[in-house]
């Protein structure tokens, strides 16, 4: 009995040990390993994060495989292609590579799931590591397809389930084929009037113009399409192509119109090498004949505007491979066929907007060689009339070949024109003399002298030499003749002239902002000195008789009513003279030879 139960459970145990755990790599070795690795005989560690993934139709799955040298020696890990059940693409990024001893290294695994898996297909992968042609360890990696099943409450939702071709292989471009599409209904509504419409240039419908309908598809039915297409001849050499096909349908619950788009992914035949003999592959001939191109062109004035004289400048450059003879220009195009077809110079010209001035539209320009470059300036005027925009003037070349042939080209350049509103900016009147640091008033004034109302931006008023306050104003619309005024307020700092600039922005025809400048000038003059005379002293700068006398004070009433008391008794009623101190009038010098002594001037 004892025996039984002994060789029961090393039953277990040898059973327990030889099967590899959910999710571990096959390995060659019986010791039991740690969660998430296994150890083979060589020394290598093999984990992956997850054996099993799942992904959409057309999505990449990734696994991410480490492998680890347990070993003291370098390994030379080579990975074998990966085998996989189903023939779906799978890529390893790391081929051949060398592992230290101790040493990892990460290795990823893309499994892409076809857009026509079905939902539940699996595909097992089997990425096997070597080295010298003997496998070091293995392991398998198993991904799912899964289809995602939406609902759409209350609306029909019309999905594609599947879809494939007759025969089920790869077309071959330029033969017709027919494309099976399986849709189906995964709302919960009814879907009436299906309408499936195949699109792209890539494929050609055959029947039935591309269009296919459906009467009804209820929820949960599928259904299936049969279109008959062509691949384009242009599609020979490539491995795939993709076509679309625009499902619209409406819901029996409303009226409301749906539409889903479906992108489909069809594989082509590769071109395959014809039997026989071999022959030669015929050369095609060459084409010689001359191009023409204008390569270059410029106008002498920037911006153009009705009335405005100009130079056109045009580079004209031989593109062929034949020089161009007899090259004659035509402006604004114009080109007539005599002689049963030959074109010669002449013919309607369109000159309306630009004309030719001191010389015909008709250009002689002689001889381009094949690859040579001239260049070319014609005067022209543009029309008074002309509003602003963008204009295209047609340029026509007529020339012959080498072989006589007579050929004409057509090139196309475009010229913009505009209407740059006319103002003057200048004084409303004289605005007098300036003073350094005092303020002054600056009249300015801003006329449309143009024939159309000018719609201007802000105005403004600056100076390098001057403080200027009160100079920004907005203008606005000035009618033709209209006038707008700014009294703005300038200090000068310092004498001599002063620059102000005045800026108008506004913006042109073509919706860009531009700026009219212009500079004006003011004289200011150095502050006036005034002398103010000496205390006593006359206007003119000679003393008063008697001598350099203080002013006297004012008298109050009482002294006035004491002078004339004194005048009633006889006595001095004169007004009361300051006091001179002594000091200011010293006592004045003899004169050699007699005669009266002058007053001498006070001190001070």
């Amino acid at each position: 009995m004892m025996k039984a139960k002994f060789f029961s459970v090393f039953l277990l145990v040898t059973l327990w040990l030889a099967v590899p755990a959910a999710g571990q790599a096959q390995v060659l070795s019986e010791a039991p390993q740690p969660p998430g690795q296994t150890l083979n005989t060589a020394g290598l560690d093999i984990s992956v994060d997850n054996v099993s993934k799942t992904g959409q139709p057309g999505a990449v799955v990734t696994y991410v495989v480490t492998v680890r040298n347990n070993t003291d020696a370098v390994m030379n890990i080579n990975v074998e292609d990966p085998e996989n059940t189903r023939d779906w693409t799978v890529l390893v990024d790391n081929l051949k590579f060398q592992l230290g001893p101790g040493a990892e290294k990460p290795v990823r695994v893309t499994v892409a799931v076809p857009t026509v898996a079905l939902d539940g297909h699996e595909n097992v992968t089997i990425v096997r590591f070597q080295e010298d042609g003997s496998e070091l360890g293995n392991i398998s990696l198993t991904t799912r397809a899964v289809v995602p099943q939406p609902t759409a409450p209350g609306r029909p939702l019309i999905m594609l389930d599947s879809y494939g071709v007759g025969g089920g292989g790869p077309i071959t471009p330029g033969q017709e084929f027919e494309l099976r599409l399986t849709v189906v209904n995964r709302g919960q509504d009814f879907a009436r009037n299906v309408v499936l419409t195949f699109g792209g240039a890539d494929f050609l419908p055959v029947g039935t113009g591309g269009i296919r309908s459906l009467n009804e598809v209820d929820p949960g039915e599928k259904v299936n399409v049969f279109q008959s297409l062509i691949p384009s001849a242009g599609l020979s050499g490539q491995t795939f192509a993709t076509t679309t096909v625009t499902v619209s349908y409406q819901g029996l619950a409303d009226d409301a119109t749906y539409t889903e788009t479906l992108t489909l992914t069809i594989n082509l035949a590769k071109p395959q090498a014809g039997g026989g003999a071999a022959r030669p592959t015929p050369t095609p001939t060459a084409v010689s004949r001359p191009q023409l191109v204008v390569s270059a062109y410029s106008t002498d004035i920037d911006p153009l505007q009705p009335g405005s004289i100009f130079n056109l400048d045009i580079e004209i450059r031989n593109l062929g491979n034949a020089d161009a003879r007899s090259v004659s220009m035509v402006l604004g195009g114009g080109v007539t066929s005599v002689d049963g077809g030959t074109p010669v110079p002449g013919g309607s010209s369109d000159l309306s907007t630009f004309a030719p001035l001191g010389a015909s539209n008709l250009v002689f320009l002689g001889d381009i060689p094949a690859g040579a470059t001239i260049t070319n300036s014609q005067r022209l005027i543009v029309n008074v009339n002309a509003a602003p925009g963008a204009y295209a003037f047609k340029l026509s070349f007529v020339f012959d070949t080498e072989k006589g042939a007579r050929l004409t080209n057509d090139q196309v350049i475009t010229m913009l024109i505009y209407q740059l509103p006319q103002i003057e900016i200048s004084f409303y009147r004289d605005p007098g003399v300036f003073f350094p640091n005092q303020q002054n008033i600056v009249p300015l004034q801003v006329t449309n002298l143009g024939r159309k109302t000018a719609v201007l931006g802000n105005m403004r008023v600056a100076s390098t030499t001057g403080d200027v306050t009160n100079n920004v104003i907005f203008v606005g619309a000035l009618e033709p003749g209209g006038f707008f005024s700014l009294d703005a307020m300038v200090t000068p700092f310092q004498p001599g002239p002063i620059d102000l600039e005045v800026t108008v922005s506004y913006t042109d025809d073509f919706n860009l902002p531009r700026v009219i400048n212009q500079v004006l000038s003011v004289e200011v003059m150095e502050n006036p000195i005034i002398e103010e005379p000496f205390p006593g002293e006359t206007e003119g700068g000679f003393p008063p008789e008697g001598g350099f006398l203080p002013p006297a004070g004012e008298e109050t009433f009482w002294q006035k009513v004491l002078r004339f008391f004194k005048g009633l008794v006889g006595l001095d009623s004169a007004p009361a003279q300051p006091e001179v101190p002594v000091e200011m009038f010293p006592p004045p010098e003899p004169i050699p030879g007699g005669g009266e002594p002058l007053p001498v001037r006070p001190k001070g």
